[in-house]
């Protein structure tokens, strides 16, 4: 365990996360409280905050070690947070023996940086100058960076900030439980019977968005899940066929469903997203290795992936995503690149790598003395080779983010092929219009000012409550559009 001693409470994110990503296998203690504990320390880490200064002193087996004094402006919170965390990563780093690509960097939106300065008319130069002197972050991550965000301000020069808006619908079914998800999901089994009870109530919050959003122009849909595809051909139509009869779609421009695990996917469904001019859906396998699906719980099997991908071609669906996981239990490079291999034959039109961050709510971490002798790898040699393997597939990176718990510092990267990124996946991540989030544990987004003010509104993620007070979550969107002045 490595603890942080502050003298007052302040900026104890932003300590944890870059102590966090120097040493991810330690549990990391920030607290403003003395705390006893019976853990061995590996070493504490002391920081006073003086009135015009900040004092951080390291502690070893009860011996003095690096100590550094800064002056701060604490009327200046952004500069004095920078500040602290320059001088937190130098002795760190120092301590460490060791770098990191992304610097003093952790929050989960690290383009938010280089497209605000993209849009401020910033040259590359003093983009890339502003990252390494403030953030400390390698040339390769600048680089990528500033990629995704020239790409993220081409595809969104297509959106309508102001007037227009996206929707996700949630379904918040799956097949099994997988071992490291976290998202609000349901064993099917279980609620087989009651599916059709739950799209009763996602209908009535279909229909007041239609008639509340009714002068806005909607521009990406996107059903998600859990998985989309555990609802029958009969609820898949019923669900679209809603959307159509309800919302105007003459300003649409992406229509994606999630089909997600192959075991949840048949020719007849997939023919009904096909019918309803739907070309845009994600197939995701995590991995191609089979004994690791057979680890975590994925019940669908590598020949039913590519069949099911196969499948979805024949019917011509034009743009396919698969979703990875690396850093999955018992994974090393090679079943990486292995899986990598059987991606190119496939040959999709997207591909999102994921670093695996296992959250609390995950069974691999509430039942972690079950698990906690699996051996988990992630590098940079892994990360840096699905980049070859998407960039030599003729994909370019077009979103990146990263994630709360993500062993490593690492990220989250989506690739595409030209004309094939998902809109809807930048939106998400750039916060730059309102997404209308529908269905039992979505939080709908509003967002003003040109993303200066977010506003967050959740539906309770229990199904049976969802389903209970299906009008009070309507009633909370009413009164925060109401409180908002949204018209």
């Amino acid at each position: 365990m490595i603890t942080v001693q502050l003298n007052k409470a302040d900026f104890e994110y932003d300590i944890h996360s870059l102590v966090k990503a120097f040493f991810p296998q330690e549990e990391v203690q920030v607290s403003a409280e003395e705390k006893d504990t019976s853990e061995r320390i590996s070493f504490r880490i002391d920081i006073e905050y003086r009135p015009a200064s900040v004092a951080v002193q390291f502690w070893k087996n009860d011996k003095k070690g690096i100590r550094r004094e800064f002056q701060a402006d604490f009327s200046d919170r952004k500069e004095t947070k920078n500040r602290l965390k320059q001088q937190l990563y130098d002795m760190l780093s120092e301590f460490s023996k060791q770098k990191l690509p992304w610097g003093t960097l952790t929050g989960i939106r690290p383009t938010k940086i280089p497209m605000s300065m993209l849009e401020e008319g910033k040259s590359r130069e003093q983009i890339e100058t502003y990252m390494r002197e403030t953030y400390f972050a390698s040339q390769e991550k600048i680089d990528l960076c500033i990629e995704v965000a020239e790409e993220e301000l081409k595809l969104l020069q297509k959106i309508d900030y102001e007037n227009g808006y996206s929707l996700y619908i949630g379904i918040p079914f799956c097949p099994s439980t997988c071992l490291y998800c976290s998202f609000t999901s349901y064993p099917l089994g279980k609620w087989e019977s009651r599916i059709d009870e739950y799209l009763d109530a996602l209908e009535k919050e279909i229909e007041f968005t239609a008639e509340r959003f009714k002068n806005k122009h909607l521009n990406t849909i996107y059903i998600g899940g859990g998985t989309p595809t555990t609802l029958t051909p009969r609820q898949l139509d019923r669900l679209i066929t809603k959307l159509e009869q309800k919302f105007d779609f003459s300003h649409l421009l992406e229509f994606t469903v999630e089909a997600g695990r192959a075991d949840s996917i048949t020719e007849e469904k997939l023919k009904v997203i096909k019918d309803h001019g739907i070309s845009r859906i994600s197939i995701n396998p995590q991995t191609m290795k089979q004994e690791t699906l057979d680890l975590i719980g994925r019940k669908a099997t590598v020949k039913q992936t590519v069949e099911s991908f196969q499948l979805a071609r024949r019917l011509g669906f034009t743009n396919i995503n698969m979703d990875l996981i690396v850093g999955l239990p018992e994974e090393n490079i090679d079943d990486v690149r292995n899986t990598m291999e059987q991606l190119k034959e496939l040959d999709p039109d997207n591909i999102t790598v994921h670093s695996l961050a296992v959250k609390r709510a995950a069974r691999l971490r509430m039942n972690w003395e079950e698990y906690q002798d699996l051996h988990m790898e992630n590098t940079w040699d892994i990360i840096d080779l699905t980049a070859r393997y998407a960039r030599n597939m003729g994909m370019t990176p077009y979103y990146l983010y990263r994630q709360k718990n993500m062993a490593g510092n690492f990220e989250n990267v989506g690739y595409a092929k030209p004309g094939c990124a998902g809109i809807y996946n930048i939106l998400i991540m750039e916060e730059k219009q309102t997404i209308m989030a529908l269905g039992a544990g979505a939080t709908t987004k509003f967002v003003m000012d040109g993303g200066a003010r977010i506003e967050r509104v959740g539906n309770v993620k229990d199904i049976t409550n969802y389903l209970e007070r299906i009008d009070e979550m309507i009633e909370r969107k009413a009164k925060e559009m109401e409180e908002l002045n949204w018209h």
